[in-house]
C-alpha cells in the first residue's frame, strides 16, 4: 500500500482522480484540458497513478483512456483499516465516499486488481460455484463456451433467459458474458418496485468482462462493465459492488476467507 499512499500524498494526483471521478475514460488530451496542467506534468502524474493501481488505461483503437480504479481504496479500508490512526482513517472513509459513491458519468466501469494466484486459479474462482457462492453470494450453470447460456442463481432466486449468454471465452485469459435478466422472481426476492422493473426491462443488455493477465507472481484482473445507456438505472443499481466483490475475491484466493459479510451490491439493485 506504500505506493498508493505515495501517489495520494501529491495534490495534483487527488486532482487527477477528481477529474476522472467526474468523467471517466478520458484521454491525456481531455485531462490536460481540464485541469490546465502541462502535458508532461499529466503524464508523470498518471504514470504515478497507474503504478498504484488507482488507474486503469484501457486502450480503444489508438487512443487511450484513463479510468479510476477504486480497488485499492476499497482494500485498505476493508482489510488494514485498523493499521491506521484514527485522522488517517476519516480522510480514507472520506476518500473511499468520493471514489464510490458518487455517481459517474461514463457509461461504463472498469475496476483492475492485482492478486497473488495463478490464472487458473483466477477462472476457477470465476467460474466454480463453489467459489463464487464464498465471494459473490451467486453460483452459476453454464458450459462456459461462446453462446452458452448463463443462469444466476442468487438468494433461492433462479435467472435464467436465452439472451443471458456467454460472449467470449478463453480460458485463464479472458472471460465475457451478458449481465442477467430482471425477472419477476427476482424483482419479488428484492421488493422491487414495477416502475423500477419496468424501467430496467426496457434498457440494453450490459456486459461483463473479465481480462486475466499474469503479472510475475501475481495475477493483474481488469473487469470492464459495459453496455449501458445514459440514466441508467441498472447502473446505478450495481455501481458500489464492483470494488468490495473484487477485494473479497482477492481476499479469498490469498488468504482462503473472503472478506466477513460481502456486498453483493454486483448482483442486486440498490
Amino acid at each position: 500500500m506504500d505506493e498508493v499512499f505515495k501517489a495520494l500524498a501529491d495534490a495534483s494526483r487527488r486532482r487527477l482522480l477528481d477529474s476522472l471521478n467526474a468523467r471517466n475514460g478520458q484521454s491525456l488530451r481531455e485531462l490536460c484540458a481540464g485541469l490546465d496542467m502541462a502535458r508532461q506534468s499529466v503524464s508523470k502524474h498518471l504514470a504515478v497513478l497507474e503504478s498504484a493501481n488507482l488507474v486503469t488505461p484501457v486502450w480503444r483503437g489508438r487512443e487511450k483512456l484513463h479510468y479510476l480504479n477504486a480497488a485499492p481504496i476499497n482494500a485498505i479500508t476493508e482489510r488494514w483499516i485498523s493499521q491506521y490512526h484514527r485522522e488517517r482513517v476519516h480522510v480514507l472513509a472520506d476518500l473511499k465516499r468520493a471514489l464510490e459513491e458518487e455517481p459517474m458519468s461514463d457509461l461504463e466501469f472498469v475496476y483492475t486488481n492485482y492478486i497473488r494466484t495463478t490464472p487458473e486459479r483466477l477462472w476457477q474462482a470465476l467460474t466454480d460455484p463453489a467459489f463464487t457462492s464464498r465471494y459473490w453470494g451467486v453460483t452459476f450453470e453454464s458450459e462456459w463456451q461462446v453462446g452458452s447460456t448463463v443462469a444466476w442463481n442468487v438468494n433461492g432466486v433462479r435467472m435464467a433467459d436465452h439472451a443471458q449468454v456467454v460472449l467470449e471465452a478463453d480460458p485463464y485469459s479472458r472471460l465475457s458474458y451478458t449481465w442477467h435478466t430482471i425477472t419477476p422472481e427476482f424483482a419479488a426476492a428484492y421488493d422491487m418496485s414495477d416502475e423500477l422493473v419496468a424501467k430496467m426491462a426496457g434498457e440494453p443488455r450490459s456486459k461483463v468482462t473479465f481480462t486475466i493477465e499474469p503479472v510475475g507472481e501475481m495475477v493483474k484482473l481488469t473487469v470492464t462493465h459495459d453496455g449501458f445507456e445514459p440514466g441508467s438505472a441498472i447502473r446505478e443499481g450495481i455501481q458500489q459492488g464492483w470494488p468490495e466483490l473484487l477485494s473479497s475475491l482477492k481476499s479469498l484466493l490469498e488468504t482462503g476467507d473472503p472478506l466477513p459479510s460481502p456486498d453483493q451490491a454486483a448482483t442486486q439493485p440498490a
